[in-house]
């Protein structure tokens, strides 16, 4: 069974940090893709940061330079920076997970993260 966990979330004013942790069991995690994910209320989902199995990057555009996603392999773990928060970074982060032969995904239930102007 897989499971997703996501954890650090929380409220931080305009201009501080957080770091999101995301550990997933249940998958062979060296060979998953990985990905964070946001959604704002009243808003689709939107793609913030992935990171394949061999540790190649993207971070969407409006968070480049501010948001990095990393990943240890030895915890199971994938990590999202994030600097320089905005108002309208708040959201809740999901974790995504890529991986088997099917390439199934799987989520997390999310980390609400707020930043106050």
């Amino acid at each position: 069974q897989v499971q997703v966990v996501e954890s650090g979330g929380g409220l931080v004013q305009a201009g501080g940090s957080l770091r999101l942790s995301c550990v997933a069991s249940g998958i062979i995690f060296g060979r998953a893709d990985m990905g964070w994910y946001r959604q704002a209320p009243g808003k689709q989902r939107e793609l913030v940061a992935f990171i394949d199995s061999g540790g190649n990057t993207n971070v969407a555009g409006s968070m480049k330079g501010r948001f990095a996603i990393s990943r240890d392999n030895t915890k199971n773990s994938v990590y999202l920076q994030m600097i320089s928060l905005k108002p309208e970074d708040t959201a809740v982060y999901y974790c995504n997970v890529r991986s088997g032969i099917s390439y199934s995904e799987y989520w997390g239930q999310g980390t609400q993260v707020t930043v106050s102007s």
